[in-house]
């Protein structure tokens, strides 16, 4: 049997890695512009941003989907 290729974009990719790739991409400012979260607008940090996307859902869906739009 074929090993199945897993079509999932995000697979083995870490949210800080996803959180770099976009601040390295846009900056804070415009990440901040894109999806409009405290932790891009107000003294933001990767650390930060790490520890508010993974206890709320709706605002890491939408940075995966820009990772995932960006990276293609």
């Amino acid at each position: 049997m074929h090993k199945e290729n897993n079509k999932d974009p995000l697979h083995g990719i870490t949210l800080e890695a996803i959180v770099t790739h976009l601040v390295e991409h846009y900056g804070w400012d415009e990440l901040g512009h894109r999806i409009n979260i405290n932790c891009f607008n107000s003294d933001p940090s990767v650390k930060s941003s790490l520890k508010y996307l993974r206890k709320t859902q709706w605002a890491r869906d939408k940075v995966e989907q820009l990772y995932i739009a960006t990276s293609q």
